[in-house]
């Protein structure tokens, strides 16, 4: 039988997703469409060129 030892990862993808998403859901959760649409253009990422 063999064993496998689990090497810890540096970067979590799927951790780090689900914390940006809950604080994005905090940080919008009592606003109107029009508040919303607002901070998604405040807070627009934009591309690395």
């Amino acid at each position: 039988m063999k064993t496998t030892i689990k090497k810890e990862k540096s970067f979590d993808a799927v951790k780090s997703f689900r914390e940006i998403k809950e604080k994005i859901a905090k940080e919008t959760e009592n606003m109107t469409f029009e508040q919303f649409k607002e901070y998604l253009k405040k807070n627009r990422l934009t591309s690395v060129k």
